[in-house]
């Protein structure tokens, strides 16, 4: 699988367009890996901007209750734009995406907590995701005969 342990917040203007094409990278990859490898998204931390793209696309979502936010502006530009006042946690912490959006699956009191909680979810997966490890085969019973009652 992969893990992605998220802290960020985002391109830096400056960085210009070469910050942006790397999140177009990243991206790519993780939509290439869908449905093939399990893709799981610890956010620990504020994931802002571009960033918080990547774990939206992922199978799984963690959040860290108060230190974990995702939002694509924060809350000065909001206010700044809006007029609105609003804190971060309200615009995209962990109750926000566990309970109204459900973007993150799970959510965990600290990062103790949430790398505890990752590595139950780890165990549950197969130990290869390999496309050379054949599944267990399984004898399937034969077919009902749609005309026998």
């Amino acid at each position: 699988p992969i893990v992605a342990l998220c802290d960020s917040g985002g391109a830096r203007i400056q960085d210009g367009v070469a910050a942006l094409a790397g999140y177009s990278d990243v991206f790519q990859r993780i939509v290439n890996a869908s449905g093939v490898v399990p893709q799981i998204a610890v956010v620990m931390g504020p994931c802002a901007g571009g960033a918080v793209y990547g774990p939206a696309l992922m199978d799984w979502v963690f959040m860290v209750e108060t230190e974990g936010k995702m939002f694509l502006t924060g809350p000065a530009v909001v206010a700044q734009v809006t007029g609105e006042s609003i804190s971060a946690e309200a615009l995209g912490g962990t109750h926000m995406h566990a309970a109204v959006s459900g973007v993150a699956h799970f959510t965990a009191a600290n990062d103790l907590d949430v790398l505890y909680r990752l590595r139950q979810l780890l165990a549950l997966l197969p130990p290869s995701s390999s496309r050379n490890d054949a599944p267990p085969a399984v004898p399937s019973p034969p077919p009902l005969d749609p005309h026998v009652r």
